[in-house]
């Protein structure tokens, strides 16, 4: 193997370990939290050695913000991506809905959405990881209000205020999400399914 396709190889066998890190950190920050994730139970989750966790992350706030990157690139390839093929505005609303409850549903993260449970952690915590947070939980009101918006624009949905839609149909959601975890019973989203097609029906 010349040096060049071993260099290669490298890079590509430190990215693979990388991103097994991540999709360990973002199901444990669910469970144990942001806060709780620790280099050490990171580590003895993942089957590496901390001093290989630490040659990927140079500290907790690090592996804290890029656990939570890593949660992101997840919602955008299982909702946000998926939802923005759909044809028009309003069926692209109902998508990031029914989406985000299939996600849930699916146990994708075993405490539920990550972002309900380490929001909740952090939002009385100032700092470079609750600023992180709060600008994408503003993205994702942006998105729900930008998509209400559109679709009332182009007649297929009735008029409402379009903040008001997304604060309403995530009422719903992050309901929907904290429920199905206490309980475990699927019964909550087909609830929350239920009362957002009624809502989009009637808003």
């Amino acid at each position: 193997m010349t040096d060049g396709a071993q260099n290669r190889r490298v890079r590509v066998d430190g990215v693979r370990s990388r991103r097994m890190i991540l999709d360990t950190a973002v199901k444990l920050a669910t469970v144990d939290g942001l806060a709780g994730l620790s280099i050490a139970r990171l580590a003895e989750a993942a089957g590496i050695s901390k001093s290989g966790l630490f040659a990927h992350f140079g500290s907790k706030e690090d592996l804290q913000l890029a656990t939570i990157d890593a949660a992101t690139e997840i919602y955008g390839r299982d909702i946000v991506g998926p939802a923005m093929q759909e044809p028009d505005s309003s069926a692209r609303l109902r998508a990031l809905c029914n989406l985000f409850l299939d996600q849930v549903e699916n146990d994708v993260f075993p405490g539920g959405c990550f972002f309900s449970s380490v929001n909740s952690e952090f939002d009385t915590r100032p700092g470079i990881v609750r600023d992180r947070l709060a600008e994408l939980q503003t993205q994702w009101m942006e998105l729900l209000a930008a998509e209400y918006a559109a679709a009332r624009d182009a007649g297929l949905l009735p008029d409402e205020e379009p903040e008001q839609a997304a604060f309403d149909l995530n009422s719903y959601l992050h309901l929907a999400n904290d429920l199905y975890v206490l309980y475990r019973d699927r019964s909550y989203l087909d609830r929350a399914r239920r009362s957002i097609a009624a809502y989009l029906a009637t808003a």
